[in-house]
């Protein structure tokens, strides 16, 4: 099950006491938002793309949205978003829980710029009803991201 990914993923790094798992959906950046208490842009949200059938998760600040021209200058190609009935397939985690921890080996993470400004943020932990409270350094270090990218209005 996805979550279990996560939280073992999470366990095994020292950070499984960071997961909150409300009563509540935490599904959209909205509900996540309303479930822990924060604003919406707190909310880490993991978008999932393809490039050449190659899967990555651009985590991005919950109130962020991609912008097509800066996305294609950063990786050649158009942004092609994975269909929500393949997204456990290809990354690990099914859609409304996807996440940046026990992703598959072949997942390639990016952090988007736009969540440089909160010092902590909620990504999701693998579940619908999950988020982990990370400062923006310890999440950097946990996805152990490919880079920092700027592709976000």
């Amino acid at each position: 099950m996805s979550v279990e990914k996560a939280k073992k993923y999470l366990e095994e790094r020292g950070y499984l006491d960071r997961v909150i798992e409300p009563d509540v959906s935490t599904a959209t950046v909205e509900l996540a938002a309303a479930a822990i208490g924060v604003e919406p842009g707190r909310i880490c949200k993991s978008l999932s793309f393809l490039i050449d059938e190659r899967p990555i998760l651009i985590l991005a600040e919950g109130m962020a949205r991609v912008d097509n021209k800066k996305y294609k200058a950063e990786f050649g190609k158009k942004a092609k978003m994975i269909n929500r009935d393949e997204v456990e397939e290809y990354i690990g985690h099914e859609a409304g829980g996807v996440c940046p921890f026990g992703v598959k080996n072949n997942v390639e993470i990016y952090l988007d710029k736009s969540l440089e400004k909160w010092d902590v943020v909620y990504p999701a932990a693998g579940s619908a009803n999950s988020a982990v409270r990370l400062a923006l350094g310890e999440l950097a270090e946990l996805v152990n991201a490919r880079k920092w990218v700027d592709v976000c209005k």
